[in-house]
């Protein structure tokens, strides 16, 4: 399998895990354990898969607890942790990221979904229509948690859609590719959010892509959806 160029990416996982509270405790939701397995390092093991060499940790709540089981490295990735002191929404937080981020672009993926895309496929396609973001899409029914996304006939972004129950809609599943100069303008003043005060607000004025994938999607967000992934685990559904 080929390996993007890019080697770098930012994991959000500052998330409280508020809705999971009742499955997992009092934890970071990057450390909900999966069958016995923290889903982090699931995470972790598909972007090694792909050929990352390292990745900063977006991290907040309890992230002394993410750091215990993780260190500095694994599996040959160098762990980074960029700390929200103060909440900074998910905006802030990649602000924050990205400037530990070496090269020009990096992939972001949020710390609760796991899509098994290939980066290459998203990479090439930022590179070529020369994006300030690109993000990976899937086609999906029942799309009222997420929001839908508009395409022109070039794959880029026309609309972000608010949250309806479309019967069936491209959503924004949480993996990008970012040019890091992107959110230079962004001070860190407040806290904003990457989707809806960076993407839906500035779409007119930054190019922003998207490119649809039919890989294994997840977001364990919610108690179904999070058991509904274990599961898939122990059924060989899906394979890490």
């Amino acid at each position: 399998m080929n390996k993007p160029q890019t080697k770098e990416a930012i994991i959000l996982a500052g998330g409280l895990g508020t809705r999971l509270r009742s499955e997992i405790g009092e934890f970071p939701k990057a450390l909900a354990p999966i069958n016995g397995i923290p889903f982090l390092q699931i995470l972790l093991d598909y972007l090694a898969s792909q050929g990352i060499e390292k990745v900063v940790l977006a991290v907040g709540y309890k992230w002394e607890l993410i750091e215990e089981v993780f260190g500095p490295n694994y599996k040959g990735i160098a762990l980074e942790y960029s700390i929200e002191n103060t909440p900074l929404g998910t905006g802030g937080a990649i602000r924050l990221a990205v400037e530990r981020i070496q090269g020009e672009n990096c992939f972001i993926v949020n710390g609760d979904t796991l899509f098994t895309i290939d980066l290459v496929d998203l990479e090439k396609n930022h590179v070529d229509t020369t994006s300030a973001c690109t993000l990976a899409l899937k086609k999906m029914t029942n799309v009222s948690r997420y929001g839908s996304i508009e395409l022109d006939e070039k794959n880029q972004i026309l609309k972000f859609k608010e949250k309806e129950n479309y019967p069936i809609a491209l959503i924004n599943v949480g993996i990008y590719c970012l040019n890091k100069t992107t959110l230079n303008d962004f001070a860190l003043k407040e806290p904003f959010s990457f989707e809806t005060d960076f993407m839906m607000k500035k779409v007119g004025q930054f190019k922003l892509t998207g490119l649809v994938f039919e890989d294994y999607f997840k977001d364990i967000g919610i108690p179904q959806d999070y058991h509904e992934f274990e599961q898939d685990l122990l059924n060989k559904t899906i394979k890490i």
